[in-house]
């Protein structure tokens, strides 16, 4: 704030040393901080009041959660602990990093980190590619016919790996396995598919696209339905094709939806399925250069040494790189096009 002063000089302005606090409000305890203050708290209170059905609607989610995710993490101390039964969680040796240099130290470091990234890199290509085809076939298909296709599509996804495991088993059994005994019908010897490691991969590879491709199909599905009708048929007045439609109109409005999706799966690219990579294979020893990722040696490893620490340890480790990978990839998009990025 100025004062205005009249000296034999002439008119200054002068400043008035604590004039303007009450205006510029910088302090809590100032008239217009304070006044703020109760402003946002009055908004918010407002907000809760008009939306409480939808609070409490998530409010289960919310506490799901709080209870198995966020008051768990409580543990991730035992990753820097020697940890015993005896002492407790808060009583075990502190051992700093020594837990993680265990998993970097052994001489199939490179190759289960390998296997896990390829694995996932695969999964999240061939997945998208095969939902999204899969969800534009179903949206030219007639109404009666599409609820069928769907539950079709989506009945696997609740089938666990055990299940799935002996389903693989069933058609890879060395003596009576369907496809020996295809290849025997046709003159071809049989092939011992739990001793070979090169197949595999294949393998793998459509069984977790059996799986899982409906579960994504169907969030594709959904999200085609939600397109304007109206870009369709005035594109049909143009003359456009099928495909024209599918490449100029379809994938495009998806690509938010498919881009949120890439980026939620990144974040779980150094976490590898446990149950395709353990039930599948059949745990055989032959496989293991083949099938082998982190969270299945870990375990075999915790099952035989049965250090819980060193456990802990991998899956923090894991759980840091899935987040960096998540923001990475999410600044990438955010860079690329502000509009297809999660925040």
């Amino acid at each position: 704030m100025l004062k205005r002063v009249t000296m034999a000089s002439g008119t200054e302005h002068v400043p008035v040393p604590g004039a303007g606090l009450a205006e510029q409000g910088p302090y809590p305890d100032s008239p217009r901080g304070t006044q703020k203050k109760k402003s946002w708290f009055r908004r918010e209170l407002h907000h809760f009041r008009n939306n409480r059905e939808l609070f409490l609607l998530s409010l289960p989610g919310i506490l799901y959660k709080l209870i198995f995710a966020y008051i768990p993490m409580i543990g991730l101390i035992i990753a820097f602990k020697n940890y015993r039964y005896d002492l407790g969680m808060f009583g075990s040796k502190w051992v700093g990093l020594d837990n993680f240099r265990y998993l970097f130290a052994t001489d199939t470091a490179w190759r289960i980190t390998r296997n896990t990234v390829l694995y996932n890199t695969a999964y999240i290509l061939v997945g998208t590619s095969a939902a999204l085809l899969l969800a534009i076939l179903l949206n030219e298909i007639k109404a009666k016919w599409s609820k069928f296709y769907q539950t079709a599509l989506f009945l696997p996804h609740f089938l666990s790996w055990v299940l799935v495991g002996y389903v693989a088993y069933a058609f890879l059994n060395h003596s009576d396995g369907f496809i020996n005994r295809t290849l025997e019908s046709l003159g071809f010897d049989p092939v011992s598919w739990y001793q070979t490691a090169a197949p595999w991969p294949f393998i793998l590879i459509l069984v977790q696209l059996w799986k899982v491709v409906g579960f994504n199909t169907l969030i594709y599905f959904a999200g085609i339905m939600g397109i304007n009708s109206e870009y369709y048929e005035a594109a049909r007045i143009d003359g456009a094709t099928k495909w024209q439609m599918a490449i100029k109109i379809t994938i495009p409005q998806l690509a938010p939806l498919v881009i949120i999706m890439l980026i939620l799966s990144i974040g779980n690219m150094f976490r590898g399925d446990f149950g395709l990579h353990y039930f599948i294979p059949n745990n055989s020893g032959f496989l293991y250069g083949s099938t082998d990722i982190i969270d299945t040696y870990v375990y075999r490893a915790l099952r035989e040494v049965g250090n819980v620490s060193m456990s802990a340890a991998t899956g923090f480790y894991q759980s840091v790189v899935g987040l960096v990978l998540v923001l990475t990839a999410n600044g990438i998009v955010k860079k690329i096009n502000p509009d297809h990025s999660m925040w």
